[in-house]
């Protein structure tokens, strides 16, 4: 099961601080010009708040060069890897995947008509896990969407979406993915989490927010 946010915080919003729910976040960000995240532990929540929303993340939402407290307390990424995502703007759908360590594309789909933000990112971790068995490779791969990977541990796609002639492609992609993975193990294949508050932008991030 997808982990969930327990912690938010609000620098810019009608209190900054801290909340553990979030209605108590959205009461505080809603009307209002915000800037929030939510955070899966108190401790990311309070290292995020300390540092404020300009140093932690940077401009233009890229974030700052990660300090020795950061990484003992998280980590890097590992350099070794593949990195996922999709971009929507609510007509169309594309994504891709990079190595992490050289940033090097190695795929990208779309644009196409249709679908969703979630659904793309679905899409590029199933294409990515089919490109990895079909070129013999095995690297670790990073996604920022919590609801792809539960959609790949179900093994189906959870959508609320409804097809249309428009967006059937989108649904045509969906049912081959899903196929793929009923047909196919992939169990030797980490899937991480990417940790956008702590180590900025995916590196397979369209840059367009």
């Amino acid at each position: 099961m997808a982990k969930k946010n327990k912690f938010y915080v609000v620098w810019q919003g009608k209190n900054p601080g801290i909340y553990s729910s979030w209605a108590e976040c959205k009461s505080q960000v809603e009307g209002v010009a915000a800037k929030y995240m939510g955070f899966e532990t108190k401790a990311e929540a309070e290292l995020a708040f300390s540092k404020g929303y300009e140093e932690f993340y940077g401009k233009k939402g890229k974030k700052t060069e990660l300090t020795p407290e950061q990484i003992a307390l998280h980590g890097k990424p590992i350099g070794l890897s593949i990195a996922v995502d999709a971009a929507f703007n609510g007509k169309l759908m594309e994504y891709q995947g990079v190595f992490v360590e050289t940033n090097t594309k190695i795929f990208h789909f779309g644009p196409v008509q249709g679908g969703t933000n979630n659904i793309g990112e679905f899409l590029a971790l199933v294409h990515v896990l089919a490109y990895q068995k079909q070129h013999k490779m095995n690297y670790p791969i990073y996604t920022d969407s919590k609801t792809a990977m539960s959609w790949v541990r179900l093994k189906r796609s959870k959508t609320e979406l409804t097809m249309n002639q428009q967006n059937k492609k989108i649904f045509e992609l969906i049912t081959r993915a899903e196929k793929w993975l009923n047909n196919n193990d992939y169990s030797m294949y980490k899937i991480l989490k990417w940790k956008t508050e702590i180590w900025g932008e995916i590196p397979a991030d369209f840059g367009r927010k």
